[in-house]
């Protein structure tokens, strides 16, 4: 044995409960996984709450290298881990390799769904090195690691986590098929378009791994990914490799280089999502919004776009504060919000709102307004004088639309993106918002590149259309986003011009700007790319 710290049981609950563990000594016996027990996370898909740095990834600590390492920032509770094991899995063991920065309270949770999490493991008084924890029976596709209390100013520091059991379907160990075609697309200063043919499995394909260089970078659940944040001038070396849901993963593809554009790397990287704080926080497994938050976090964008709806119910100051503020409020400095219909339920109208954001949200003492950053002209819009429908044709112009028609009259900005919350097209559960026919006529007209809306809880990404709602390159690239956090809603037949719908997940836009381009992506809250945009061109 080791002479490596373990654990062994202090008390076995009934299969369902947590196991609660302290230090004791083990015999080789006990310590060693069963003869059918494997190894079920070595190179499995992980996310995280936060990484110090992109050299100590979440992936580090399951590559099977003990000098490699995931980090998370420090001086900072909670933290997590979470592995994909691929499908259900019974754990009855896990071993942890600590660096210095170890956990001194933790816990080992396990999750069919990857959001709502049961306890099987807890330690409150953790010595570093190496924790070994044998007798859990713990079932689930999802084990996370979550750091309660640290042991030093640090944060969590894992050389290798280790879970070892028996996956549910052990007759699956066929591998899908390599993917084949891999092109690249269109490259810019910092970004490369990504292309590949679907790879085939005997039970089907789960997703794909984006190697840059030889390393894992990025998940996808389609076949395109855009990679973005690259230097300008510079070479990058990229292959694919598919992953079936029994963990079995396919040889990489055959590779394809690239050389980004020579230039200045003058992009920068927004956060964007509408629909985002129900009343409840981190201490609810099934409350969101301080999911989303998190992914926001490891974007560090330069800036973060909300599509309305931000707080709900009745967006009253005190529930901005004790929801909104916990999560998402820790970006409030860089927020450029607007407000959706419950922020009008409030009395007076908007009012907690206002009160919360104050001049963020009101810069000209309006809820509506613009800004800049970069070669870009962003206009926030209040779309609820738009719904229900107002009859605009039989009564006088709103101060809106006139300060709009002049705004973007005055703009001298190569790109323009603007955001409200009521979409004009959407294939949810509120439909089409007629009422705001006026706001895209208007944005299409003046050859708006980029319109971003909430209001329908769900994802949808359209082909650019025309003031007629018809597909057209000229116009505008409307991305729904409605699931920053609140309840989702179902979704229906989509429109001849969405290029992309998705229910029943939740997520972040990762919006990638230069002086000329855009390119979007959806990120889930574990972390996977579940939507990747071409690159568009401004107009």
């Amino acid at each position: 044995m080791s002479p490596s710290r373990s654990r062994t049981l202090l008390r076995l609950a009934p299969a369902a409960a947590a196991v609660v563990l302290v230090p004791a000594a083990l015999s080789a016996t006990t310590s060693s996984a069963s003869a059918a027990d494997t190894l079920l996370t070595k190179g499995k898909p992980t996310a995280t709450s936060t990484i110090e740095s992109a050299s100590y990834s979440g992936d580090k600590a399951v590559d099977g290298d003990a000098k490699t390492r995931w980090a998370s920032v420090e001086s900072s509770d909670p933290q997590w881990l979470r592995i994909d094991l691929g499908q259900p899995s019974t754990v009855h063991r896990v071993r942890l390799n600590w660096e210095a920065a170890y956990a001194k309270k933790y816990r080992i949770e396990m999750s069919d769904d990857g959001t709502n999490f049961k306890t099987v493991a807890t330690i409150d008084n953790g010595d570093g090195k190496i924790d070994d924890l044998p007798g859990l029976t713990g079932h689930g596709r999802y084990l996370r690691f979550v750091g309660v209390q640290r042991a030093t100013t640090y944060g969590y520091s894992l050389w290798e986590l280790e879970a070892f059991g028996t996956p549910d379907s052990t007759g699956d160990t066929q591998a899908p098929s390599t993917p084949a075609g891999l092109t690249a697309g269109e490259v810019t200063t910092s970004s490369a378009a990504l292309n590949w043919t679907a790879s085939t499995d005997n039970v089907g394909v789960a997703g794909y791994d984006i190697l840059r260089d030889g390393k894992v970078v990025a998940s996808s659940e389609t076949t395109s990914y855009n990679d973005t944040g690259l230097t300008p001038d510079t070479s990058y070396t990229y292959s694919v490799r598919a992953r079936d849901a029994a963990g079995n993963t396919s040889a990489a593809s055959a590779g394809v280089t690239v050389r980004t554009k020579t230039g200045s790397a003058s992009g920068f990287v927004l956060a964007a999502a509408g629909d985002i704080a129900e009343q409840c926080t981190a201490s609810s497994s099934s409350c969101v919004h301080p999911k989303t938050a998190k992914l926001v976090e490891q974007m560090n964008p330069a800036a973060v776009i909300t599509m309305g709806d931000n707080q709900y119910d009745d967006a009253h100051l005190s529930d901005f504060q004790n929801y909104f503020d916990k999560t998402w409020g820790k970006f409030k400095d860089k927020i450029h919000p607007i407000p959706g219909n419950h922020e009008g339920y409030d009395s007076p109208k908007n009012q907690g709102y206002k009160d919360y954001f104050g001049k963020i949200a009101t810069p000209n003492g309006k809820t509506y307004y613009s800004w800049e950053m970069g070669n870009w002209h962003f206009i926030a819009l209040d779309s609820n004088e738009f719904a229900p429908p107002d009859d605009l044709a039989a009564n006088a112009e709103s101060a809106q639309l006139t300060w709009l028609k002049q705004d973007l009259a005055k703009n001298t900005k190569g790109c323009v993106a603007a955001y409200y919350h009521h979409p004009r097209f959407s294939s949810g559960d509120h439909g089409d918002q007629k009422g705001s026919a006026e706001l895209w006529k208007l944005l299409a007209a003046n050859k708006v590149d980029l319109v971003l809306n909430g209001h329908d809880h769900h994802y949808e990404r359209f082909n650019p259309q025309n003031a007629d709602g018809k597909a057209d390159p000229a116009g505008p690239v409307e991305i729904l986003g409605g699931m920053g956090g609140a309840h989702l809603y179902p979704i229906h037949s989509a429109h001849p011009t969405t290029a992309k719908l998705i229910g029943g997940t939740y997520g972040v836009l990762k919006l990638s700007m230069t002086d000329t381009s855009f390119q979007s992506q959806l990120l889930g809250v574990d972390g996977k790319v579940l939507d990747s945009s071409p690159t568009y061109t401004c107009h």
